[in-house]
């Protein structure tokens, strides 16, 4: 058996980067999760100081629908990588994929069930076992899926704007479930560890309800779909080659993208407007930053100064984890008690900081280990029956 999970000197360092990125545009989306009853409000609605709005629109443009797409297409661009590896070594990708993935999809719901309710790694495995089970077709398949899957979704949310009468007519106010509210700030602000996690189940039954799964389908696997694509075209690995395409994406991603995550603030907020903000300028900018990334890591010296975030990229899992347990511990009463008690522009000071600390302590593990611990062990459980066959 000659197949050996990614070695260091084979890892791509402008894909590390771009995860590395990616986990603050996630923890800057996630915060809100942490402080606030987010299953229940919308946050465009719920804030009244001027400094909160401000701040929370700057957010929701530059951060807000853009990371989750990002996330999806690397992890697309793995599993692709991953599979292509394994057919240039005469493995069977097979053996080990769907292990893999289940163990992450475990990893997941315990992260979900004892830490917090916004867990997406489950979710993301979910669809992995899509990804996989179409990962022997060619880059044109894939991507032609990804947008048949992403067109069935706008067709059918415009469709129903339509039949309502409010495509074009500005957003009311969401009607607010102020018991649940209630139930979330007492279990969080003033609760033990038991109080939340009893909330947490029933965080979790919206979080991960069958509707939630199924979308799923057409909001993640999509850009998972197209970051396998990618991979097989390898227009990481041949940036270079491709120096065009990518400054072209960098700037016309990133101009169209901001443009429409802009539209509702603005010129009105209807609900065409907030939808497409959400569905297509996300997705769109998280292109561009992919793009901007790719076209940085064309001069050495740049990646060299982008290295810290290449490490933290290397132990996403394990730092996104983190994330979990610092938070829940910063904001809720069985740590710190912050729950609810701070303004957004903190919010985002606490988040910045959470990840300064993060990329050094990644500095400091990798400088004696090679991966992060949870990789570690997700590898070992993963391939452990393969190396006893050597």
């Amino acid at each position: 058996m000659n197949f050996q999970p990614t070695q260091l000197n084979e890892r791509v360092a402008t894909i590390d980067i771009i995860r590395g990125f990616s986990l603050l545009g996630i923890l800057l989306v996630n915060i809100f999760g942490f402080y606030l009853p987010q299953p229940y409000i919308m946050l465009n609605e719920w804030f009244t100081e001027a400094i909160d709005i401000i701040w929370h629109q700057a957010l929701d443009i530059y951060v807000q629908s853009s990371f989750y797409p990002l996330f999806s297409m690397l992890f697309g661009y793995g599993l692709a990588m991953q599979y292509m590896k394994a057919q240039r070594v005469g493995t069977n990708f097979y053996k080990f994929a769907p292990k893999r993935l289940l163990i992450l999809f475990v990893v997941g719901m315990l992260h979900a069930l004892l830490l917090w309710w916004g867990d997406i790694i489950a979710m993301y495995a979910f669809c992995g076992f899509f990804v996989i089970a179409l990962m022997r077709k060619n880059s044109g398949v894939l991507l032609t899926i990804a947008l048949i899957l992403q067109m069935l979704m706008h067709g059918l949310y415009i469709l129903l704007f339509s039949m309502q009468g409010i495509l074009n007519a500005e957003m009311t106010e969401t009607a607010v479930d102020i018991q649940r509210v209630q139930n979330a700030i007492t279990a969080y602000a003033t609760g033990g560890y038991i109080d939340a996690f009893m909330q947490r189940l029933h965080d979790l039954s919206m979080q991960m309800s069958f509707l939630m799964w199924f979308s799923s389908l057409f909001m993640i696997l999509p850009f998972m779909l197209i970051g396998a694509a990618a991979a097989k075209w390898q227009l990481i690995e041949r940036a270079k080659e491709l120096k065009g395409l990518w400054i072209t994406l960098a700037i016309v991603a990133t101009v169209v993208g901001l443009f429409i995550k802009s539209a509702p603030t603005t010129f009105s907020y209807t609900y065409l407007l907030y939808y497409l903000k959400i569905y297509v300028g996300g997705p769109i900018l998280s292109v561009g930053y992919i793009a901007i990334f790719v076209v940085l890591c064309f001069v050495p010296a740049i990646v060299k100064v982008l290295s810290p975030l290449a490490k933290i990229g290397r132990m996403s899992m394990t730092m996104y984890i983190l994330q979990s347990v610092i938070c829940t511990t910063i904001f809720y009463n069985y740590g710190f008690g912050l729950y609810g008690k701070i303004d957004v522009p903190t919010a985002v000071y606490i988040a910045v900081g959470i990840f300064v600390v993060q990329i050094i302590l990644a500095e400091l593990w990798l400088s004696k280990f090679k991966q992060g611990p949870l990789e570690a062990a997700v590898k070992k459980l993963t391939y452990r029956k393969m190396y006893s066959e050597k």
